[in-house]
């Protein structure tokens, strides 16, 4: 089975959109959101029929802005999220400006089998475990990819499809989940960039 590459992270806004103070992020949004759009990998990217997702309250907090994507690979959302002509980057790193700082992960990255578009409550749901459980297959963050990119060992979790809890598991035993397959795909691609 082919895996694809989802992510949610959420903001909590300084203001409400309509705030002058974030203008800044508003007049950037269109431009970065068109540049996911045209980039190698992307899949999918949650919006409405505005063009973006920050009419979406999933939370309480209204507050809070949602965004999600799918990339064909880990190497793909890096090269948009971190390359890009430096685009992306440069918006995150003004991040402050508009949003205020959380406790704790407010990105989480997930497998999901080629063709599956996750819903709000799948991401919300990936993203509330890494926050509660840590890095896992199950939902991980850029920091546990950096890692398994430079190890040679595979992941020693695996999480079936029907349950949300860690299964511990020996490395030689099957992988029905496709979990090993995707992170040993993903650090070879990884290495080949490095190289």
């Amino acid at each position: 089975m082919h895996y694809h590459l989802a992510q949610i992270n959420i903001g909590r806004m300084l203001a409400p959109l309509i705030n002058p103070i974030m203008a800044g992020f508003g007049e950037q949004l269109n431009v970065i959101n068109a540049l996911a759009d045209n980039s190698p990998g992307f899949v999918w990217r949650l919006q409405t029929l505005e063009g973006d997702a920050t009419a979406l309250r999933p939370y309480e907090d209204e507050l809070i802005l949602v965004n999600m994507s799918v990339w064909a690979s880990l190497a793909d959302f890096s090269a948009f999220a971190y390359a890009s002509n430096g685009q992306h980057h440069r918006v995150m790193q003004q991040r402050r400006q508009w949003f205020e700082r959380f406790d704790g992960p407010y990105t989480a990255l997930w497998w999901v089998p080629a063709g599956h578009i996750p819903s709000v409550e799948e991401a919300k749901e990936r993203l509330d475990y890494l926050r509660t459980h840590g890095e896992s297959p199950y939902a991980f963050s850029f920091k546990t990819v950096a890692a398994i990119a430079t190890s040679s060992k595979r992941p020693t979790k695996e999480f079936p499809a029907s349950s949300r809890k860690p299964v511990e598991r020996a490395e030689s035993e099957s992988d029905p989940v496709g979990v090993d397959e995707a992170f040993e795909r993903e650090r070879e691609r990884i290495a080949k960039i490095r190289a």
